[in-house]
């Protein structure tokens, strides 16, 4: 009994995994790389405060999540009137934290994502080879931002929805959560898509993410 229950435990386990990964909210199709958006002569710039913003992340694997944050390194908006027209971000890789474990657990796996682990370099972000993340906006249709994302030299277009307000000569860009498919930059370790992953082990391939961007003029 005890043997068909676990095997009956590790069955449910694994459609929750595969559901969890199929429900995400806002996941991103990533496509190819599209033209920066340019500003009009008339566009007032916004330069990023990095100690007001962030990046918040979330990722999971069978059993369990990690949540944290990445840093934003600099930045500017260009707007006309209240109009995002162009921006660009460069996002330091290395200030990920990790918020839901403390102590050498959380240094532990601060480690293998940025790369710094030995013998774990090129699992993640790689950080001492690719430091920086950049995204470069290419549009706003509405209330979705749309931009070119680089991570580890590789460059893919998304989209997600935002909301921008400001006051006085502040500026706040917020993101609604959304979900991007690390594996579309060539991040695989732990993948379940690998023939040789463990499945009750597997690491989701989705990601979410949540900006949360002060910028002043």
């Amino acid at each position: 009994m005890t043997r068909n229950f676990l095997k009956i435990t590790g069955i449910a386990s694994m459609m929750i995994f595969a559901v969890s990964c199929k429900e995400n909210p806002n996941e991103v199709d990533a496509t190819e790389a599209e033209t920066e958006a340019m500003a009009t002569e008339a566009a007032v710039t916004y330069t990023v405060d990095t100690a007001a913003s962030e990046i918040m992340w979330e990722g999971s694997k069978v059993g369990g999540t990690h949540t944290g944050t990445i840093d934003l390194k600099s930045g500017m908006v260009q707007v006309n009137g209240e109009t995002v027209e162009s921006g660009e971000f460069i996002v330091d890789m290395t200030s990920i934290t990790v918020t839901d474990l403390e102590g050498e657990s959380a240094m532990s796996l601060k480690a293998h994502l940025e790369g710094t682990a030995e013998g774990k370099e090129t699992d993640f972000f790689n950080t001492p080879e690719y430091p920086e993340a950049k995204f470069v906006v290419t549009g706003l249709n509405g209330n979705t931002l749309e931009g070119n994302l680089t991570l580890k030299d590789v460059t893919k277009n998304v989209s997600f929805p935002v909301s921008v307000s400001y006051d006085g000569d502040k500026m706040m860009l917020t993101s609604e959560e959304f979900t991007i498919d690390r594996t579309d930059w060539g991040i695989v370790y732990g993948s379940a898509s690998l023939t040789d992953t463990v499945k009750d082990k597997a690491i989701s391939d989705d990601m979410k993410l949540k900006v949360n961007l002060v910028a002043t003029k």
